[in-house]
């Protein structure tokens, strides 16, 4: 996973790893969510991937698409 940028410094995303078909999002309480093509949809997901890239609004936009949000294909608690 890579650091994620978090240019406010109020996110609660802190890494993310970025797929083929997937964007899996590490939050601050160190579980890590997978948002795929399959279970959100190529739109979402490219989305996804262009905000972590950009290192800002990737937990706004998770929080703001219900479809998103609950949408994940995988949950990992923390290590």
């Amino acid at each position: 996973m890579q650091r994620y940028g978090n240019r406010s410094g109020k996110s609660g995303v802190v890494a993310y790893e970025i797929g083929e078909d997937f964007v899996a999002a590490r939050f601050n309480s160190g579980t890590t969510y997978w948002y795929s093509e399959r279970s959100v949809g190529k739109t979402h997901v490219a989305a996804l991937r262009r905000l972590a890239k950009r290192g800002e609004g990737l937990g706004t936009y998770i929080s703001q698409h219900p479809e998103v949000r609950d949408g994940y294909e995988r949950k990992d608690p923390p290590d």
